[in-house]
């Protein structure tokens, strides 16, 4: 009998993960305190760092709620981290969860919408380099003003939706059928094909949309989380934010748009695969089908739901309430206005994002040891001692590369700190200071695609629901993002040595801001522990 229930906790640790994989996180577990009593607590952290992006990377093997919780829960005991130190850092970006658990909640309320549209949208531009075109420069438009990771949730609902529909009527059901669309089991045989070639493309879309939010997220004060953060320390308005960005933004969205369209021509790193004609004409039923006996109930939710989609865009232009609030508002109305008022009902809403939610306080918990053990701060210190356009340009890069390894909003908050506090202690001018607020902004936004770790969108979008239905990896999204990481990078980085140069008449010179404002800047920011 102790054999056997020692068997069972054997079997239930980590459920369905593959033996080899929990092995190695038992490992990990044996070997982090090792290090550390070893090699000191820098290496033991940047070992951590390494475990979690690799738990990252096995998303669908086991979700990386379970084995990088493990990993957290463990660097707290080993002190190299604290408690306080992770609530300091959920604190930080409590806009992002709120953001995440009310504003995807209020997305799932107005999906009979989106579907609508972009149904239409699929089924109407059969060109797919233009369709890939659409999806990208829609996503980047909507991030600018909205945020990326509103627009993912968004992508995210509507590729549910179309998978779902050719799912269920590929298993011989019925549009009205129940059905379950994560069981492959019940796809007909001769429908495998089309549903393997309609993964296919549904990946392409989603990619070259993820890629969108990074080319609109960079370019506003809203567009990302470590833009307002950079904003706030910087005092930039909207517009200034805009207009300083544009030198190098608008370029790279030029890239970006030319590199979707190179990827759907070339039909390299797993673009380039069009709509089957079955899963076309299946999706052609289905639009009739719903326009036919569309009631006036129906109709009316529609329009209500375009209605509250409408106060989302003018709520989040116009800032005015922090994002997660107005996902709150959203999910309020788009109740109300279609009726559906019962808890379990509601409940379902959440089920997507609450478990990113978990995820993300887990990834602030590594963030937090890379800042209580300065894992960066080296890299800080010796990119600092440079001068001219070389140290924009090592700005960039470092910020780049350090984004790719962890997360965005974390190496944007670290730098932009570190420039503040140099700002105040006369190391560097105003305009110095702008500049290189201007290289963190771009660097932290445009190299992160290379990995989902590196941008919050593309890690939403690895660990939702869909992105296992359509066999969207870890991995898979690394290679996809590739080249868009090579040719945006490139381009940002050409951007970033020849148009940000010194200006003649800066704010630091007109006396708008001076030493003590300086100062200001440092004490009113927020970001790692030790600035």
């Amino acid at each position: 009998m102790t054999r056997t229930i020692a068997h069972g906790f054997v079997r239930n640790f980590m459920g369905n993960a593959p033996s080899w994989y929990k092995l190695a996180i038992i490992g990990f577990l044996i070997l982090n305190p090792m290090v550390l009593v070893i090699l000191g607590p820098v290496v033991a952290g940047w070992l951590l760092v390494l475990e979690f992006i690799f738990t990252l990377a096995m998303a669908l093997k086991c979700y990386p709620l379970q084995p990088g919780g493990l990993l957290a829960l463990e660097a707290v005991f080993l002190g190299l981290t604290t408690p306080g130190a992770v609530k300091t850092e959920i604190e930080h970006a409590l806009e992002v969860v709120l953001l995440l658990i009310f504003m995807v909640a209020g997305i799932y309320f107005m999906k009979d919408l989106l579907l609508y549209v972009f149904t239409k949208i699929l089924l109407r531009v059969r060109n797919k380099i233009v369709l890939s075109l659409l999806f990208s420069f829609v996503a980047a438009a909507m991030s600018a003003f909205l945020d990326a990771l509103t627009v993912t949730a968004v992508v995210i609902s509507i590729g549910v939706g179309f998978y779902s529909i050719y799912h269920k009527v590929a298993s011989g059901k019925h549009f009205d059928h129940d059905h379950d669309h994560q069981d492959d089991e019940q796809v007909h045989t001769n429908n495998r094909n089309d549903l393997d070639n309609f993964r296919a493309f549904l990946r392409s879309l989603l990619m070259h949309a993820a890629v969108g939010t990074a080319l609109g997220g960079v370019c506003t004060l809203v567009g990302e989380p470590q833009n307002i953060i950079i904003a706030e320390r910087a005092s930039w308005g909207f517009g200034e934010f805009f207009v300083r960005m544009a030198p190098i933004s608008l370029p790279v969205l030029v890239v970006g748009l030319l590199t979707a369209m190179l990827l759907e021509v070339t039909k390299k790193f797993g673009y380039g695969a069009q709509l089957p004609n079955n899963v076309r004409k299946i999706l052609e039923d289905y639009d009739l089908s719903e326009d036919e006996k569309r009631t006036p109930q129906q109709v009316a939710s529609l329009i209500a739901q375009a209605v509250v989609a409408l106060w989302l865009v003018v709520g989040l232009i116009g800032h005015f309430a922090p994002v997660g609030l107005i996902g709150l508002s959203v999910i309020v109305l788009a109740t109300v206005a279609t009726g559906i008022v019962e808890e379990h009902r509601i409940g379902h809403a959440f089920e997507e994002a609450l478990p990113f939610t978990a995820l993300l306080v887990v990834f602030f918990a590594v963030v937090a040891v890379i800042n209580d053990q300065q894992l960066f701060q080296p890299i800080i210190v010796e990119v600092l001692k440079m001068e001219g356009q070389t140290q924009i340009a090592a700005f960039y890069v470092a910020n780049g590369v350090l984004s790719m390894i962890s997360d965005n909003v974390f190496v944007a908050t670290v730098y932009i700190g570190e420039i503040a506090k140099a700002l105040a202690e006369g190391v560097i001018t105003r305009d110095q200071f702008d500049m290189l607020a201007v290289a963190i902004n771009t660097g932290t936004n445009i190299p992160s695609v290379a990995t989902p770790n590196g941008q919050a969108a593309f890690l939403f979008l690895l660990t939702s629901a869909l992105a296992p239905l359509i066999r969207l990896s870890y991995i898979r999204m690394v290679i996809m993002a590739l080249p868009y990481t090579i040719t945006m990078s490139i381009t940002g980085l050409i951007a970033v040595f020849y148009f940000l140069q010194p200006a003649t008449d800066t704010m630091y010179e007109r006396g708008l801001i001076d030493h003590h404002d300086a100062e200001m800047v440092l004490d009113n920011g927020h970001g790692g522990g030790h600035h």
